[in-house]
């Protein structure tokens, strides 16, 4: 499996807090129907066999619609599911110690906010990266904000897939891609409409006619 071949456009990470009282593999369902291309599964609330059920039950949805399943943090869960990706942050387990148990067939992302920890990600064998945040987000109060000029700077000096993530929603999401960058990560711009569906839909035609 190689990360350069999927498809990036609309990475969509979960976050239960913004469903209400939906069912998640519901909602899943109906941003992959709506156009979503990758899922990541990060829920920081839920205990050690809860995310194993939760990624257990996603990742036969995925499967089904031959959508990518990536594990947030979670290398023990993400080797227990045979999840298809791991994604890391900065303070998380080491690439390259992930990389020895993860194997080198599956996909490993990491987070970066600057040119420096997007060089030093490839270099130790990340396969795309997270670029954050771009805008202030309820998911991640403490993350530093990246510029729309440092993002165009990280997805020219590096060879691998770049996304950005951090408070992205469909009224500010062409400046982003207007960067050239592979894709966009959402949460609440998906999960948090009353429409799940048409939130995908909408986003995924927004990033076709930039990416076109």
């Amino acid at each position: 499996m190689c990360s350069l071949h999927w498809d990036y456009s609309l990475y969509l990470v979960t976050d239960r807090s913004y469903i209400g009282n939906r069912n998640l593999n519901d909602c899943v369902r109906e941003a992959i129907q709506g156009g979503v291309t990758l899922v990541q599964l990060r829920e920081k609330t839920a205990s050690s066999r809860e995310f194993y059920e939760l990624a257990l039950q996603l990742k036969e949805i995925t499967g089904k619609a031959s959508v990518p399943l990536i594990i947030n943090d979670r290398l023990d869960i993400a080797l227990a599911v045979d999840a298809d990706a791991l994604h890391l942050g900065q303070d998380d387990l080491p690439i390259k110690i992930a990389r020895r148990y993860f194997g080198n067939k599956k996909i490993i992302g990491i987070s970066v906010s600057n040119v420096q920890e997007a060089l030093q990600a490839q270099e130790e064998g990340a396969d795309y990266l997270g670029v954050g945040a771009i805008f202030a987000t309820g998911t991640k109060v403490d993350a530093d904000l990246v510029s729309l000029r440092e993002l165009k700077r990280i997805k020219e000096t590096v060879r691998i897939p770049v996304v950005a993530i951090g408070g992205i929603k469909k009224e500010n999401a062409p400046p982003i891609l207007e960067t050239g960058i592979d894709g966009i990560s959402v949460v609440s711009a998906i999960l948090a409409e009353d429409n799940i569906y048409l939130a995908a839909k909408d986003l995924k035609e927004i990033i076709s006619a930039k990416m076109a």
